[in-house]
């Protein structure tokens, strides 16, 4: 992690090109139902006003797929972010062109300018098919800053592509900062170290979970995707969904984890629904006898967090990603808002991978509970498998 920082990069009386990520969720009105993002966002940028500088902030929203959608404009983050920081945030009707070049040469240090949505574009997020895209970007600015953690995963124009254009001047802000610090803990924790990964498919978690049976010293499977083990484990499970092309992989995962030693928990119980709704019968069963169709698998049971929390009260570190049910729906949401409640009471640190999990906790407003919650999912996930990440790799590097 030893990139230039922003408390390092020259902003006084600069125009910092700054990506952000405003990719917050929008009601149908087109108000803003959650601006956390944007809170994230607030200690970089007004530490760059206050030095002196001025910003042409950039950001992506929804997946446009490279076309103007008036339903995806960041207008409502620029009128968000105007009331947070109580000055005028200037919306550029684009991101390139006349518009973007005339605003960003009359632009004065303390004002803020936000460029329409970077995805209107389909450059951003296919730079070598019109490299000319982040040319353009950058030519609006003195230095660069990445704060756009939940995007960092991507080789995108704005994120990786635009910084060989800031040579020695391409800093990382604090939201990165801190984030990347906080995913120091999973890499490096104190022990015990354990990890909840759940969610709905082994597929799009295998990189994680081979990553951390390397690094746990237990591992606790939830999710749908816990159907799929117990399936590999010859459990029934009903009409649970299942990845049948997962199921020697599961069986590899399994092995691997005896071999090293390493306890992995699957849930001992599950609450099944006999159809997708809330109106459903609803019955616990045990996973050492499995179940039958009609019924299929919902949340963890209440022997299984029993069980999960009576084996992780020790932890000296916890990394959590991935909801235990399907917890959007109030009938299969007890496993993961108890899991959650439970977690936010240990001494331990407490690390959220971001996505689902997230937003469980603060909808039980438990945030300021937690050591940190991951502003993306996706780049925390593939920051522990890698550790590190393309738009981290491209900044500038640190004087020693």
């Amino acid at each position: 992690m030893n990139k230039l920082s922003l408390k390092n990069l020259k902003v006084e009386g600069k125009k910092v090109l700054m990506r952000v990520d405003f990719n917050v969720p929008l009601s149908k009105d087109q108000t803003i139902s959650d601006d956390n993002r944007i809170l994230q966002a607030l200690p970089s940028i007004k530490y760059i006003l206050d030095t002196g500088g001025s910003i042409i902030l950039m950001s992506h929203l929804g997946r446009p797929k490279g076309k103007k959608d008036p339903k995806l404009s960041l207008q409502p983050c620029a009128d968000r972010l105007s009331e947070l920081l109580d000055i005028p945030v200037f919306m550029c009707p684009d991101s390139i062109g006349k518009d973007a070049e005339e605003m960003a040469k009359a632009l004065k240090p303390g004002q803020v300018i936000l460029l329409e949505n970077l995805r209107f574009y389909d450059a951003e997020v296919h730079p070598d098919k019109e490299p000319g895209f982040a040319k353009a970007l950058a030519s609006l600015a003195d230095c660069y800053v990445d704060d756009a953690f939940g995007a960092a995963h991507r080789k995108h124009s704005s994120t990786y592509t635009v910084t060989k254009y800031f040579p020695k001047k391409s800093a990382m802000g604090f939201l990165l900062e801190k984030e990347l610090l906080a995913l120091e803990k999973v890499l490096h924790p104190k022990r015990p170290f354990y990890a909840i990964v759940g969610g709905a498919k082994v597929s799009s978690k295998l990189g994680i979970l081979t990553s951390l049976i390397e690094k746990v010293d237990a591992l606790f499977i939830g999710g749908a995707m816990a159907y799929t083990f117990l399936l590999s484990q010859k459990v029934p499970v009903g009409d649970s969904l299942v990845e049948e092309n997962e199921i020697i992989t599961c069986k590899n995962i399994l092995q691997k984890a005896k071999e090293l030693k390493i306890k992995i928990y699957l849930p001992s119980d599950t609450l099944a629904a006999d159809e997708f709704s809330e109106n459903a019968n609803i019955k616990v069963f045990s996973t050492k006898t499995g179940f039958n169709p009609p019924w299929q698998g919902m949340d963890i049971g209440p022997k299984t967090y029993q069980v999960w929390t009576e084996n992780m009260h020790d932890a000296a570190t916890i990394f959590w990603n991935g909801p235990l049910g399907v917890f959007e729906k109030e009938a299969f949401s007890k496993g993961t808002f108890e899991i959650a409640k439970f977690l936010s009471t240990i001494s331990a640190e407490t690390i959220v991978g971001g996505g689902d999990s997230v937003a469980a906790i603060r909808k039980l407003k438990l945030e300021n509970r937690f050591t940190h919650l991951s502003t993306g999912g996706g780049a925390a996930l593939e920051y522990i498998e890698f550790e590190n990440l393309p738009a981290i790799e491209a900044l500038t590097d640190a004087i020693e």
